[in-house]
């Protein structure tokens, strides 16, 4: 593939990664949220593991496209 389109790609899933960060962070604290408030967290856990899923793909994709472009990994 190009490599203009690789980077294309690449910031592409960057974006998703830190949209993904984001929403991880929101959903921890609506859970933390319902359970302060004595509401029932079963639904908000279960979409919190699939958002968890899909983090470590976008993290898998991102970290696929800076190998084949020769980018360091982040700083974790």
């Amino acid at each position: 593939m190009e490599r203009a389109i690789l980077e294309k790609h690449l910031a592409e899933a960057e974006a998703r990664v830190t949209l993904g960060a984001r929403h991880l962070e929101q959903q921890r604290a609506l859970i933390l949220r319902l359970e302060s408030n004595g509401y029932d967290s079963a639904e908000a856990k279960a979409l919190l593991r699939l958002f968890e899923e899909l983090q470590v793909e976008h993290v898998a994709h991102r970290d696929r496209l800076r190998s084949e472009l020769g980018v360091p990994p982040p700083p974790e």
